[in-house]
């Protein structure tokens, strides 16, 4: 791993994950053991959607609104699960007692259109029912008190024409190439912008400035409908702070008070920089008033493992 990298999704190592144990549909392996087919739709095409999900204090954090958002991605590409969102939790709480997880734990949970019977991509040459992979482990951030750098990057966030960015899928070239770039110009994250070049998000984490006491964040149509997105934007209604989805460009963000990015793995992180434009107040009154709120929803909305 690069030493300048300490971006959101860095974790301190932990040797337990060496012999963490991994669901596959419904089959509980070692991850030595852990395989599915070459001819899987997810490794052929990137065929499915996907979940990332926090374990907590003995409960998973928002998981109706996580399986809800797996689900409706199923359904958007027409992709029947097979099993209920119970089954699914049944399955996802069955790999975490499996392994003794209770807390301190990411779980990513990969549905994908199953087995081809050659490698094409229609769905009719399908011939399984879909492979579902939940792989728990122990993880806990390590991104730096000092916060994330970004570089906003050429690649841009597509529209619903293209590929809908509220679709939470397999298919991540465009964030992968962004978040090349950034590490190429010596960033942690990448921040992309939509077409006409306003600000719309990161490649893998939400995006937000704090001006004036207000915190905005871009409008839904380019970005995925982020679960910590918004969680934020609820607690700063709560809690009396305003708060705008709205376009706005990078002059906007450079002389930002304070800029922060969300998401499920680290919850709110703080920005440092944005092309090398240092911002004013790293861990700002407002970003820090965020975190300690967001870490109060998080207790409260769990799901007991």
């Amino acid at each position: 791993m690069d030493d300048r990298s300490h971006g959101v999704h860095d974790y301190e190592l932990d040797s337990r994950n060496a012999n963490i144990l991994i669901s596959i549909n419904g089959e509980i392996v070692h991850r030595d053991e852990a395989k599915v087919s070459v001819f899987e739709s997810g490794y052929l095409l990137g065929d499915g959607v996907w979940e990332g999900l926090r374990v907590y204090n003995g409960g998973i954090a928002f998981w109706n609104e996580h399986v809800d958002r797996l689900y409706a991605g199923a359904k958007a590409i027409d992709m029947d699960i097979g099993i209920s969102k119970n089954e699914m939790l049944k399955r996802v709480c069955d790999c975490l007692r499996s392994n003794n997880m209770s807390d301190g734990v990411h779980i990513r949970l990969m549905v994908t259109r199953g087995i081809k019977r050659s490698p094409y991509q229609g769905p009719r040459f399908t011939i399984s029912k879909p492979t579902i992979v939940i792989i728990p482990e122990f993880k806990t951030p390590s991104v730096s008190k000092s916060g994330i750098s970004l570089f906003t990057v050429h690649v841009r966030r597509t529209g619903p024409a293209e590929q809908d960015q509220k679709l939470n899928s397999h298919s991540k070239l465009n964030c992968i190439l962004a978040c090349i770039q950034a590490e190429k110009a010596g960033a942690d994250e990448a921040l992309m912008l939509d077409p006409l070049g306003f600000v719309a998000t990161c490649n893998s984490t939400h995006f937000f400035i704090v001006r004036d006491h207000e915190v905005w964040t871009s409008p839904p149509e380019y970005c995925l409908g982020g679960i910590t997105r918004a969680n934020i934007l609820k607690l700063c209604r709560d809690a009396g702070i305003t708060a705008h989805e709205k376009r706005f460009s990078l002059f906007d963000v450079y002389s930002a008070d304070e800029v922060f990015v969300t998401g499920t793995f680290a919850g709110v992180t703080c920005v440092n920089s944005v092309d090398g434009r240092k911002i004013d107040n790293i861990n700002g009154p407002v970003t820090e008033q965020l975190k300690s709120l967001y870490s109060v929803l998080v207790e409260q909305n769990k799901v007991s493992v």
